[in-house]
């Protein structure tokens, strides 16, 4: 190719080459194998339009016979393409790193000449660039992750005055409803939240009578789904419809969550007076309209740079039954009207809590940067807290070494064997393992996922940024 006479055709065929590979590499090579070709291919063409832009033609020639010696690895042999072109990647992956690193280190440096900066102060900043992953990880937490107490405080307050008028609604529109005392749930109430403390569940428990109903496992059911419970009215023989007030929102023989959601909805979203509840908790509330969940979003009046961002509720009508709770959550179990999700949220969470407490381990500081990372990274915006702590439970299983000292070596296991379960596109619940907790992600996605995890193998430390 002539660059100087013919740049902008050189372009457009390096380009179409690079597209061709793109568009067929997840075919033939996987998740890891596109992901790999696609950071080669990309150092390839940033080689080349540096080449381009190079003044003398000695430096072209040598910068464009590097790239198409490394491009020539990409060979029609997908078995050699996964084992050559890996060290290809990661060298140009390395070398950005360091690149980064050093040109940070330099602007540390550089100051204006009317300042200069102390000796210690420099050997300081020097330091700034040289942290171990340990020391990162930890400085990372404490400055993305954790939440301030008074944050946390303040949220967790909104919440419960919230569910105070809530329940008082309901109770002055419904007095004969049978409900539980309502309280609230979700990562807030148990330190798992991360970022930002902007939400939380409000549990609403429905009291049924033990002997009208049954709770029947998704394993059981007609849809033969683990997670998707169905509630069967019995003994209509003994005990006729109408004996039970939530006889009313039967279908079909089966208590449906739709009709329980849809009941909620019209009684506490639509006709509930919240510019007076506003009044009275001196917040502004509103409910989010257009989705299947029942959520409100409160933002305080005062609202400053530190407590203006919403909150939001979500209201969860909840079955328990022994440790089992169903949840009505429409957006897991539509299509089915009848049937009500399996929530094994506490059981994980209580499983790595105790692990935890058996061995002072570190697994729910490394869940809650792992979440962090995942909320602050556009590619990995996708893997919800469900993948992430059944990962962790996995692993418990496998390793024993779960000290504060060993974070960063189960960290970057973590991005291992995500990277393996993505190459799989398979990762199944600990409790359910018929349950595939990758199963919602488009291929799009996954491709995401997994160019960004292969760069972090080789430097981790680019998903702290």
């Amino acid at each position: 190719m002539n660059f100087q006479s013919s740049r902008r055709r050189g372009e457009a065929g390096v380009a179409m080459v690079i597209d061709f590979l793109l568009s067929n590499a997840r075919l033939v090579l996987g998740v890891g194998g596109a992901a790999l070709l696609g950071i080669a291919t990309l150092a390839v063409k940033r080689l080349i339009e540096r080449a381009g832009r190079a003044a003398e033609d000695e430096k072209v020639e040598q910068k464009m016979a590097e790239s198409w010696e490394e491009l020539s690895l990409v060979s029609s042999s997908p078995t050699l393409i996964r084992k050559e072109i890996e060290g290809v990647v990661m060298k140009h992956v390395s070398k950005a790193t360091k690149q980064q690193k050093a040109d940070l280190c330099q602007n540390l440096d550089v100051s204006s000449p009317e300042a200069q900066p102390k000796p210690e102060a420099k050997s300081k900043r020097h330091q700034l660039c040289v942290l171990t992953l340990q020391e990162r990880l930890q400085q990372y937490y404490s400055s993305r992750v954790a939440l301030a107490p008074d944050e946390v405080k303040r949220a967790q307050s909104m919440a419960l005055d919230l569910c105070a008028e809530i329940q008082g609604i309901l109770h002055s529109r419904h007095p004969d409803m049978p409900l539980g005392e309502m309280n609230l749930g979700g990562s807030l109430l148990d330190g798992l939240q991360v970022v930002r403390a902007d939400h939380v569940c409000l549990l609403v428990p429905l009291q049924l009578e033990p002997s009208l109903w049954r709770l029947i496992p998704g394993e059981e059911t007609l849809l033969t789904h683990p997670l998707h419970w169905m509630v069967r009215r019995v003994n209509l023989e003994y005990f006729p419809r109408g004996r039970s007030y939530w006889d009313r929102y039967l279908v079909g023989g089966y208590l449906s969550a739709e009709a329980v959601v849809n009941m909620f909805n019209k009684n506490v979203m639509e006709n509930a007076n919240w510019p007076s509840v506003s009044g009275t908790l001196d917040c502004l509330i509103r409910p989010v309209l257009g989705g299947p969940d029942l959520r409100l979003e409160i933002r305080p009046e005062s609202a400053t740079e530190s407590s203006g961002q919403p909150l939001f509720v979500s209201i969860l009508p909840v079955l328990r039954e022994g440790d089992v709770v169903l949840t009505a959550q429409l957006e897991l179990t539509s299509p089915w009207v009848n049937a009500w999700h399996l929530s094994l949220y506490p059981w994980e969470t209580q499983r790595l809590a105790e692990l935890d407490a058996a061995d002072d381990g570190c697994r729910r500081l490394t869940l809650k940067i792992l979440k962090a990372v995942c909320k602050l990274s556009p590619p990995l915006r996708h893997l919800e807290a469900a993948p992430l702590a059944n990962l962790l439970l996995h692993l418990s299983d496998s390793e024993d070494d779960w000290s504060k000292n060993s974070l960063d070596v189960r960290f970057q296991q973590c991005i291992a064997e995500l990277i393996g379960h993505l190459e799989q596109e398979a990762l199944h619940s600990y409790f359910k393992p018929a349950v595939n907790l990758l199963s919602g992600l488009s291929e799009d996605q996954v491709d995401q996922m997994g160019f960004m995890l292969y760069c972090a193998v080789s430097d981790p430390e680019i998903l702290l940024i």
